[in-house]
């Protein structure tokens, strides 16, 4: 007895913006986790950050792999994005001549580690419009599993309205 040819089932189409909203979803939750950490100079975490460490650990935390370096170096190593996805999720942000970095959340703010405050939240408002130097965009397609990001347990997270909306770096 002859049994029927069972093709295979081919294995469902993934549409690229699937990757894209679920690591979008994950570099967030990677950055919330450490809402509230404090600022101190050359650290990564996780309890404390300075701006571009707090970069590096949040793509760290998703599995982009990249040198931790000072924001200037991120400049260098990273390609402008186009216009229209300077104030996308996830683009650097710089400012005052590359000495701080923050991570774009959309138009109306980014996330950052600043010396007066540590990792939070803050609007773009004419203070930090003022100081932008520009954007980059780390680039996700070299993206490979790593652990996922451990929640802090020592400290809460910073509500975003209770941030003061001039919070230097």
């Amino acid at each position: 007895m002859v049994s029927p040819l069972v093709a295979p089932k081919a294995a469902p189409i993934v549409p690229a913006i699937s990757l894209a909203v679920n690591f979008d979803r994950q570099l967030l939750t990677s950055i919330q986790l450490h809402l509230g950490a404090t600022y101190h100079f050359n650290r990564t975490g996780p309890e404390e950050f300075d701006c571009s460490g707090l970069v590096w650990r949040a793509f760290q935390d998703v599995g982009v792999n990249f040198q931790r370096g000072p924001a200037r170096s991120y400049w260098a190593m990273f390609e402008a994005p186009p216009k229209e996805d300077e104030f996308k999720f996830g683009t650097l942000v710089f400012f005052s001549n590359l000495s701080h970095v923050g991570i774009v959340v959309d138009g109306k703010g980014f996330y950052h580690s600043a010396r007066h405050g540590g990792v939070m939240y803050s609007p773009f408002n004419d203070y930090w419009l003022s100081r932008i130097d520009g954007f980059r965009r780390v680039p996700i397609d070299a993206v490979r599993p790593t652990a996922k990001a451990q929640p802090r347990v020592s400290k809460p997270a910073v509500a975003a309205a209770a941030v003061d909306e001039n919070n230097e770096p």
